[in-house]
């Protein structure tokens, strides 16, 4: 299979390309730098979403992973929320154009998207089947799917991949919560009593495989594990992973202050069933955060 990912660059994105090469796909690249260490790939530059999206790697390629997105975990302000909307919307809407004018088009694409589709939601389960949430992240999410919809339009299957906290130290959430709990002041956020929804980054990637591979896999997909937890237990679990204490909370005002409006990022409630990919069949290989944990850190 001829795989084109966008966001090769990225935490997620790097682990792709080479679950992808190691099952004998070829992968196409596409974003502002090449991903370093990979040879065996090709590349095509998009600076900007602003930008035409470069054609000729959609030309040749079976399916399209969209994984492109300036990073949500950083203090906002109005500069930075028109950059988060403006490279998810506006870079799938340039996309899916450039995949409309080829004679040739790919046979699915899998667009990133995320569990703040669901807002803030207490103790409400949520699956696939759920509202969408209101503020600025279910917003973004609302018009970034909408956007990669127009897909299946054009013919493709569109997967809607809403994914949660992903648990692997070389990136996401998991990196930067590593930092104080090695110098012992790690915590619970908050009350600790909102639930986070999580998964581990070789399932999350395996996911995205399963999808590209399995015709009935079509619409939202949660991309979680089927074991949400609570923040004070993911917190405490880290920390025994580590053999660092997890008793230094985090209250509410110290996080509205350090993060403004993105504090709600870890802050917000969201017990998430991956109700589709279970449905499908997908065999999960990390079911218990603190296995997951472990082996997040360990690896």
């Amino acid at each position: 299979m001829n795989v084109l990912l966008t966001g090769a660059s990225g935490f997620i994105g790097h682990r792709l390309i080479a679950r992808s090469l190691h099952e004998g796909h070829s992968v196409h690249a596409v974003g502002r730098r090449p991903p370093a260490g990979f040879q065996a790939i090709q590349f095509s530059e998009w600076k900007e979403v602003s930008q035409e999206f470069p054609a000729r790697a959609i030309e040749t390629s079976d399916a399209i992973v969209h994984l492109a997105g300036e990073p949500i975990a950083q203090k906002w302000n109005p500069e930075v929320k028109a950059k988060i909307r403006d490279s998810r919307v506006n870079g799938t809407r340039k996309l899916v154009e450039s995949i409309a004018k080829q004679s040739r088009r790919p046979q699915v694409l899998i667009s990133a998207s995320a569990i703040g589709y669901y807002g803030d939601r207490g103790e409400e389960l949520l699956d696939e089947n759920s509202t969408a949430g209101t503020g600025f992240l279910p917003e973004v999410c609302i018009e970034w799917e909408r956007a990669a919809r127009e897909a299946g339009n054009l013919g493709l299957r569109v997967v809607l991949l809403r994914t949660g906290i992903v648990l692997g130290k070389e990136g996401g959430a998991l990196k930067q919560m590593l930092t104080p709990f090695k110098l012992g002041v790690g915590g619970p956020t908050g009350s600790g009593k909102q639930w986070m929804s999580w998964i581990h980054i070789d399932d999350l990637v395996s996911a995205m495989m399963f999808a590209l591979a399995t015709p009935d896999v079509a619409g939202p997909v949660n991309g979680t594990a089927p074991n949400p937890v609570r923040n004070r237990e993911l917190t405490s679990t880290l920390g025994a992973a580590l053999g660092r204490p997890a008793v230094v909370p985090t209250p509410t005002f110290a996080l509205k202050l350090m993060l403004g409006e993105a504090a709600r990022i870890v802050l917000e409630s969201q017990k998430v069933l991956p109700t589709v990919l279970q449905a499908a069949g997908f065999p999960f290989r990390h079911r218990d955060v603190d296995e997951a944990l472990r082996h997040a850190v360990q690896s």
